[in-house]
């Protein structure tokens, strides 16, 4: 079993207040010199088979009609290594 992992992250011309909140915030808890805090969605997918094109090809459709707003969000598809495989 493979996992593919979908990232979405608002396109950088539309505003963030979560983000901006997380910003505004770190300074106070003691945390300097960051200057810009973007927030997103991770998906973690994991898929029977093996990760070929075919499967790529569906799970970027999935992410572009489901699990993306495309009008104001950008998406980025990829397969992770295993656990294991990490070690």
């Amino acid at each position: 079993m493979a996992r593919v992992v979908v990232d979405v992250m608002l396109k950088p011309e539309i505003l963030d207040p979560q983000g901006q909140a997380v910003q505004r915030a770190l300074p106070r808890l003691g945390f300097e010199g960051i200057t810009d805090v973007r927030q997103g969605k991770r998906f973690e997918l994991e898929v029977e088979g093996p990760v070929d094109e075919a499967a790529l090809a569906r799970i970027h459709e999935m992410a572009e009609t489901f699990l993306a707003n495309t009008v104001i969000e950008d998406f980025t598809v990829r397969v992770d290594e295993p656990a294991e495989a990490r070690s």
